[in-house]
């Protein structure tokens, strides 16, 4: 980067002054990584101390940032649309990586306008299948005079789209401490348990089983009053 400034010299002649200023050095994005959760994918990264030569440029709120993705074993890398000269440091790549059995990178650079960009930062190769975390499912409970009905489903829809064969573990609560197992197809609309004490108290969770190794942590307890 350099300017020039006018000067006027002793004898009056004019002068042009040329100031040369060094260019910002930018550092790459750092802690690049997917996040997945239910088949949501999202790329995050983290600010590092982006300018050593400019105070002015110092202000990491300035910085741009461009996400590009590709499937392993691909020789080209392909922007995000939607994450071009953005100013967060997240980008939502689930509808490029929406296909499960392949594997994933995602790498991204900085930028000050005008001029200075950083060094690309890749991610980690990503599997949605293998990575993603499946949550706990949505229960719910009605009592009736038959007993305790019982209403499961995914917190996301992703997940049921992808597992057709995932099922429920119900666990049922007593107040002794006794605790049993039951287990719901992921197509069942719903369970019902009967024979349960009258008037007494049960707590339920849920947790998604996915075969033959992903399962999700239980829901919180849901606890009622048989009739």
């Amino acid at each position: 980067n350099h300017e020039f400034r006018p000067t006027v010299s002793a004898d009056g002649l004019s002068l042009v002054c040329f100031l040369f200023s060094s260019p910002v050095i930018l550092d790459p994005p750092a802690q690049v990584e997917f996040k997945s959760v239910d088949y949501v994918n999202i790329l995050h990264w983290t600010t590092a101390n982006y300018s050593h030569n400019n105070s002015h440029n110092n202000n990491n709120n300035s910085l741009k940032y461009y996400v590009q993705w590709k499937i392993y074993g691909e020789a080209h890398w392909l922007d995000v649309d939607s994450c071009q000269g953005i100013y967060t440091h997240h980008c939502d790549l689930t509808e490029v990586t929406a296909e499960s059995r392949e594997w994933y990178y995602a790498r991204v650079h900085a930028a000050s306008p005008p001029s200075s960009k950083s060094a690309w930062t890749m991610s980690r190769r990503f599997s949605p299948r293998w990575d993603t975390r499946i949550s706990s499912p949505v229960l719910r409970v009605n009592v009736t005079d038959q007993g305790m009905t019982v209403h499961v489903r995914p917190s996301q829809h992703l997940v049921h789209k992808i597992h057709k064969n995932l099922f429920y573990k119900i666990f049922l609560k007593h107040n002794s401490g006794e605790e049993e197992l039951f287990e719901m197809s992921c197509c069942s609309k719903k369970l019902v348990l009967k024979n349960l004490e009258h008037r007494t108290k049960y707590c339920l969770q849920a947790q998604t089983v996915v075969p033959p190794f992903m399962s999700s942590s239980r829901s919180s307890l849901e606890c009622d009053i048989t009739l």
